[in-house]
């Protein structure tokens, strides 16, 4: 079990000092107030990402223009050698 990067081991050790801080009494509210908090934040995020995503499907852009593409081998091609480059000053 691996969450935001935190291993089994670590959050029992999170949890013994959650338990000496705020004691048994409290601790019950706390995670009640945390998983609350943590539900409005991912509700916040999916309204966010379909917010988004309804802007992009309304805009009058075409599909290809909504997504960026990678520089093709043809747009590589375009540049072109320089024709007479500086020649660097003697060394002497």
């Amino acid at each position: 079990m691996n969450v935001f990067g935190i291993g089994f081991p670590e959050m029992l050790v999170i949890g013994a000092v959650a338990l000496v801080v705020f004691g048994p009494k409290r601790l019950p509210e706390l995670g009640r107030t945390l998983g609350k908090t943590m539900k409005g934040f991912q509700t916040a995020s999916k309204e966010f990402e379909r917010e988004i995503n309804k802007a992009m499907a309304e805009s009058e852009l075409p599909l290809e223009a909504q997504a960026p593409k990678a520089t093709t081998s043809t747009e590589a091609r375009v540049v072109q050698p320089v024709q007479n480059p500086p020649k660097p000053p003697p060394l002497y």
